[in-house]
C-alpha cells in the first residue's frame, strides 16, 4: 500500500455514521437542513490528509476512491431514474401470503437485475400493494430480502459477487456453493415476516381492506420501454470503467425524456431521494478510506482462522462499511494466509510445459481447477499468477468454504443497517418520500436487525460455518 494511515482519521468515519444514526432521532430539523453541509466538511478532513500529508500512493488511493464513488452513483442514480418511468400495478389484496409471493420474487430478480436494480424496481408497487397498512416492518423486510439476501446466487446480484468475479471466482461458482445459505436465509426471514405480516394484516377490519385494496384485476406495467434502458444499464456492468458510467447516464436521459409525465407523477418521482443518498456517500467513501486502508493492512495479521472468523468478520464490518471494499480485504486476506506460494510455483511451471508428471495433490487440485475454471487461457499459456492462486482456493475443496464464507458474510450482513449495501439507503429514502414510516438508524438496528436478522444469521453460522 506504501502508507499507512494515522488510525486517528478513522474518527471522521464514526463521527458520521453517528450523526447519521443520532441526527434523524435527536436534532431531525438540523440534521434535514446541515447534513450536506457536515458530510462535506468531514469528508474534507480525511482528503486533505490523504492529499496533502500522505506520500504519492495515498494520493492514487483518493483518485481510485472518486472513480468508484463515481460508479456507484452512476449505477444507483441510473437504475432510479429509470425504475422511477416504469409505474407497476399490483392486483388485488396485499394479504401476507401475497407479500410473502412478491418478496420471494424479488429475492429471485435480485440475482438477474440486481440488489439495486429489483429494489428500485418493485418498491414503489410494495409501497402500493400495502398502501392501506404500510409500515416499519415492510420496508425492513423488504431490504433484508430484496435488497440484500436475496441476490447471493450470481456476480450481478450484490457488489461484493461481481468484485470476485473480476477476481477470477467463476459466474456460476456462487450459485453452485451458495445456494443452500440462500434458501435457509430467505426462508427465515420470510417465516419470521409472514408472522409479523399477518399480525399487522389482522389489525385492518375487513371492511378497511375491502375499500382500499387494489382492483383484483388492477395489474398492469407502464413504461415498458424503461425494461430496454434497463437492461442496457445492467449489461453495462460487464464493459470497461467510464464507458461503462457513460453509457448508464445516457440511458438514464434516454428514459427521462421518453417517459410520460403521468407514469412520473404516478410513481411521486422527483429527484431528492438520489440527492440524499449521493451527498451522504460523499461523505462514507471518502471518510472510510482510512478504516479499510487499516483493515487491508492488518488483516494478515488474522493467521489462518476458521472460515467461521472470515464469515463474522466480513459480516461485522460489512455492517458499517461499505460491503464491496469489505470483501475485497478479506478475500485478500485469504489470498495471503491460505495460498501455498511453492504450489503456484510449480503450477505456473507447469502451464508452461504441459506436463503433469509426479506432484503433490495440491499441485494436482489447483491445476484442474485452471482446466476446469480457466481452459481458454490455459490453452493459450496465458494464465496469471492471480488466476492460479484463485485456482489454488477453488480447487482445494477444504478451501472453499472460506470464500463462500467471505461472500455470504458480505451479502448477508449488508442488510444490518441502512448503509452496509447501497440499496438501503435508497429504499429508505424512497419510502420517507412517499410518507411511509420507516425506523431511524438505531431503531433499525435495534428494532429488527438484532431480533430478525441477527438468530437467522447466527443459524447461518451453526448450520454452514461452525467448526
Amino acid at each position: 500500500m506504501g502508507y499507512t494511515p494515522e488510525p486517528l482519521l478513522i474518527l471522521p468515519f464514526v463521527a458520521l455514521l453517528a450523526l447519521i444514526a443520532l441526527g434523524p432521532l435527536f436534532f431531525p430539523a438540523w440534521w434535514a437542513k446541515h447534513y450536506p453541509k457536515t458530510a462535506f466538511a468531514l469528508a474534507a478532513i480525511t482528503l486533505s490528509y490523504y492529499l496533502f500529508f500522505l506520500p504519492e500512493a495515498a494520493r492514487e488511493r483518493v483518485q481510485h476512491t472518486a472513480i468508484e464513488y463515481f460508479g456507484f452513483i452512476a449505477l444507483i442514480g441510473s437504475l432510479y431514474v429509470v425504475s422511477g418511468g416504469i409505474h407497476i400495478n399490483v392486483k388485488g389484496e396485499a394479504t401476507p401470503g401475497e407479500n410473502v409471493r412478491f418478496l420471494v420474487l424479488g429475492a429471485i430478480i435480485a440475482n438477474l437485475l440486481g440488489t439495486t436494480g429489483a429494489s428500485m424496481l418493485l418498491i414503489r408497487p410494495w409501497i402500493r400493494m400495502n398502501k392501506y397498512r404500510i409500515t416499519a416492518h415492510h420496508i425492513v423486510f423488504f431490504i433484508f430480502i430484496v435488497s440484500n439476501v436475496g441476490g447471493c446466487l450470481t456476480p450481478i446480484g450484490d457488489p461484493p459477487l461481481f468484485l470476485g468475479y473480476l477476481k477470477g471466482i467463476p459466474f456460476f461458482w456462487v450459485a453452485e456453493h451458495c445456494w443452500p445459505m440462500w434458501l435457509v436465509g430467505n426462508g427465515v426471514l420470510l417465516l419470521m415476516f409472514y408472522v409479523v405480516d399477518r399480525k399487522n394484516y389482522l389489525k385492518a377490519p375487513k371492511a378497511v381492506r375491502d375499500a382500499v385494496a387494489e382492483p383484483a384485476d388492477a395489474f398492469r406495467v407502464q413504461g415498458i420501454p424503461n425494461l430496454l434502458f434497463l437492461s442496457v444499464i445492467l449489461l453495462a456492468v460487464f464493459i470497461p470503467p467510464y464507458l461503462r458510467e457513460g453509457v448508464m447516464v445516457i440511458a438514464a436521459m434516454g428514459s427521462w425524456f421518453c417517459t410520460r409525465e403521468q407514469i412520473h407523477k404516478a410513481n411521486q418521482f422527483d429527484f431528492h431521494p438520489i440527492k440524499e443518498v449521493a451527498i451522504l456517500f460523499i461523505g462514507i467513501f471518502a471518510t472510510m478510506m482510512p478504516a479499510l486502508d487499516w483493515l487491508q493492512r492488518n488483516a494478515h495479521t488474522f493467521g489462518t482462522p476458521a472460515p467461521a472468523v472470515y464469515y463474522w468478520g466480513t459480516g461485522i464490518l460489512s455492517s458499517v462499511l461499505d460491503n464491496a471494499p469489505t470483501y475485497l480485504s478479506f478475500l485478500s486476506a485469504a489470498f495471503g494466509t491460505l495460498v501455498n506460494d511453492e504450489v503456484v510455483t510449480q503450477v505456473s511451471q507447469l502451464v508452461q510445459s504441459g506436463g503433469m508428471g509426479s506432484v503433490s495433490e495440491q499441485v494436482r487440485a489447483t491445476f484442474g481447477a485452471l482446466q476446469k475454471y480457466y481452459p481458454v487461457a490455459l490453452a493459450e499459456k496465458a494464465i496469471s499468477r492471480e488466476q492460479i492462486e484463485m485456482a489454488f482456493l477453488l480447487g482445494n475443496a477444504s478451501l472453499n468454504e472460506y470464500i463462500v464464507a467471505i461472500s455470504i458474510g458480505a451479502v448477508f450482513f449488508g442488510a444490518n443497517t441502512y448503509i452496509g449495501n447501497g440499496p438501503n439507503f435508497m429504499v429508505k429514502a424512497i419510502a420517507d418520500q412517499q410518507k411511509v414510516h420507516t425506523p431511524t438508524f438505531l431503531g433499525f438496528v435495534f428494532k429488527y436487525t438484532l431480533p430478525y436478522m441477527l438468530p437467522m444469521l447466527v443459524l447461518i453460522w451453526l448450520i454452514f460455518f461452525r467448526r
